[in-house]
């Protein structure tokens, strides 16, 4: 079954000559620098070697949440909140976006007591974020059949449709002047005496003076080929829809499961923390750097040898500007979804809702997160490339912060105050002796 469709996006035909901006990558953190960076008056090229939304950004599960991040990227999703709210309006465009709620669940004191500490994070944001029991719970939850105490409830968090959000945003980019290419690879950084000048696309050269690479799972390849190390991982996540059927509004994380309503009536349903990570050579030539995050989330993930090593392995990690590369024999990255972790979630689920019952499963897809060694993103310049530019690494949590980190992105390109602190993403944390660590959660 393939994965989900996003909204069809007609490409422009015409690739320019120059331009002052190139952005790879079609995803929402793409698109969102393009249209950022294209209300700010400069000309910018988005390539896409896919299709727009065609990976990650329409495979997650549509959460836009600022609960339980990492305390790291507070400050940037409380401004990707207030960004979602008004962006239908800004791009004239549906992105599905509506606030719905947020809850995770606590079925012991101890998992309570931490998401109530969780929760002071949001103190000097004014946002709400509270734990919930009894009665209140139960209505924000109608019909569960959980043995839960409580739970932390963040109202100001919603959701969004992955197929229909980088689509309308890359619409509302090209209406503020972005060309935007898909099918149209970029295969190199081009170099004119010691100096980024551009890029090579798999349809010819353009001039520009700066580049955002923004590829997703794609991007530590990308990288490579240009001499840069980037430290990025992909894990595989399993997600499914069902078919229309009453049930909460709130989106809702337990034990073994996780759904949130979908504007055509069904839920999307994932089996919460379980995580497939398939062994292949980069595993092995990084994996002292991820050892943190793998003992931290050891529980969540499953390793497993696959097909991907022989795929990996048969990647290309340098190649000259005239050859064919993988970025176009490979337009859209489709894995395959685990059926174990489908079973189980969905098992899960519906013990907790049994209005799930008898509901139908009418699609099931995976995705490849791009992940750090430490789960946040990579928002940076490339200190001793000047003008390169990387917005990738996001972890999981890249759709909600999207429109944020577009913006983020877009400031550190022209030198502008940032709209937080991009300290914490910095790409050198990996070198300058930096402990690099996931956020310890429970």
């Amino acid at each position: 079954m393939p994965g989900p469709a996003p909204t069809p996006f007609k490409s422009d035909l015409a690739l320019p000559k120059s331009t002052d901006v190139v952005v790879i990558g079609g995803g929402i953190i793409g698109v969102s620098t393009a249209l950022e960076l294209s209300e700010r008056g400069l000309s910018v090229l988005l390539c896409e070697k896919g299709q727009i939304a065609g990976e990650q950004s329409s495979r997650n599960w549509g959460w836009v949440r600022i609960s339980r991040r990492d305390p790291r990227e507070i400050p940037l999703m409380a401004e990707a909140l207030r960004i979602w709210d008004g962006l239908d309006a800004r791009i004239d465009g549906n992105t599905g976006y509506r606030r719905s709620g947020i809850l995770f669940t606590a079925d012991t004191e101890r998992k309570a007591a931490w998401l109530e500490s969780w929760a002071e994070h949001l103190g000097p944001f004014d946002l709400e974020a509270r734990m919930v029991r009894g009665g209140e719970m139960d209505a924000l939850m109608p019909g569960h059949q959980m043995k839960v105490q409580s739970a932390l409830y963040t109202p100001v968090d919603g959701r969004a449709e992955p197929q229909w959000a980088a689509p309308a945003i890359a619409e509302g980019a090209r209406a503020q002047g972005a060309t935007i290419m898909t099918n149209c690879a970029v295969r190199s950084l081009d170099f004119q005496g010691g100096k980024l000048a551009g890029v090579v696309t798999e349809r010819g050269r353009v001039a520009c003076s700066a580049v955002v690479v923004a590829g997703g799972a794609w991007s530590r390849l990308f990288c490579g080929n240009a001499g840069l190390q980037l430290p990025q991982l992909k894990v595989l996540n399993t997600v499914m829809r069902s078919a229309p059927v009453q049930g909460p509004e709130a989106a809702v994380w337990a034990n073994g499961f996780a759904m949130r309503k979908r504007v055509d009536g069904g839920y999307t349903v994932a089996a919460g923390t379980e995580n497939i990570v398939d062994l292949v050579p980069d595993s092995f030539r990084l994996g002292l750097r991820f050892l943190p995050a793998f003992q931290a989330e050891w529980r969540s993930l499953r390793f497993r040898l696959s097909g991907r090593w022989r795929e990996e392995a048969a990647q290309a990690r340098s190649w000259s500007p005239d050859q064919v590369t993988d970025f176009e024999t490979c337009r859209v990255l489709d894995p395959a979804p685990s059926q174990k972790v489908l079973r189980s979630g969905w098992a899960a689920a519906r013990r907790a809702f049994p209005v799930l019952n008898g509901v139908d499963v009418v699609q099931s897809w995976a995705g490849m997160i791009d992940v750090t060694p430490d789960a946040i993103p990579v928002i940076s310049e490339v200190e001793h490339v000047p003008g390169l530019f990387l917005s990738t690494g996001y972890s999981g949590h890249g759709f909600g912060l999207g429109p944020a980190a577009g913006c983020l992105t877009a400031d550190l390109v022209m030198g502008t105050k940032p709209i937080v602190d991009p300290h914490a993403f910095r790409l050198s944390r990996f070198t300058d002796g930096t402990k690099v660590r996931p956020f310890a959660g429970i």
